[in-house]
């Protein structure tokens, strides 16, 4: 998979998932053009896709942890 943008990279969970959420509202809401709405689908992969990192984090810390007790 290519690595993802800084920006994205950059981002908390939290605030990765506002994004998304924003991205997805703009997308459901139409009225962009096809070029745009390319750009904000790849975009929300990227998001997604930065999401789905820090839960995997997250996994692999409680598993760790449950290990430990």
């Amino acid at each position: 998979m290519p690595a993802l943008p800084a920006d994205i990279e950059a981002l908390s969970y939290e605030e990765a998932r506002e994004q998304l959420i924003g991205v997805v509202s703009r997308l459901e809401a139409g009225g962009t053009s096809l070029e745009d709405s390319l750009a904000l689908w790849e975009r929300g992969e990227a998001l997604a896709r930065r999401c789905e990192e820090w839960l995997e984090g997250a996994r692999k810390r409680l598993a760790a942890a449950r290990k430990d007790s």
